[in-house]
């Protein structure tokens, strides 16, 4: 069965951690329907940005066993679960890895798909893939920012 939806996802951090923000492009295949989304973050890190973008751009699936192919140039998610590093990481409750809360978030909305990942190198050119890092970067230089409790609570920052 081939791909139903493309989703292109990209994250950035100014300062690492520092202001974030994510930019998700989704495309239903056969289509010239698409849609994009992205939101800002006052501190977190690039790595919480990216995964993000994935959770978000699935969440926003409306149909469930939908079959996707996400599109990153995040190596850390990438790798994650193309490697099925995320499952072991599962099976020890995420001891001693960063950004729990995400991937437990990322898994539940990931089981109720059938999702590919493709990665891409960044800043080549690749349209949907600079597009998202537009709006990855657009986002974290807005005004108000959403506040990413878990991180900087993990971090003693929150204010």
């Amino acid at each position: 069965m081939p791909h139903q939806v493309h989703i292109y996802t990209d994250g950035a951090a100014k300062g690492n951690p520092g202001n974030g923000g994510y930019g998700v492009v989704m495309e239903l295949v056969g289509t010239p329907h698409f849609k994009e989304f992205y939101e800002g973050f006052r501190h977190t890190t690039n790595n919480r940005m990216e995964l993000l973008a994935v959770i978000v751009g699935l969440e926003k699936l409306k149909n469930l066993n939908m079959k996707v192919l996400v599109v990153s140039d995040s190596k850390y998610v990438v790798d994650a679960v193309e490697k099925k590093w995320v499952f072991g990481w599962e099976k020890k409750n995420f001891t001693g890895k960063k950004n729990p809360d995400l991937w437990m978030r990322f898994l539940k909305v990931y089981r109720q798909h059938q999702v590919d990942f493709k990665w891409i190198k960044g800043h080549n050119n690749h349209p949907q893939n600079e597009r998202c890092d537009q709006l990855a970067v657009y986002a974290s230089s807005l005004e108000k920012l959403t506040v990413d409790a878990f991180y900087e609570k993990e971090e003693g920052k929150l204010l």
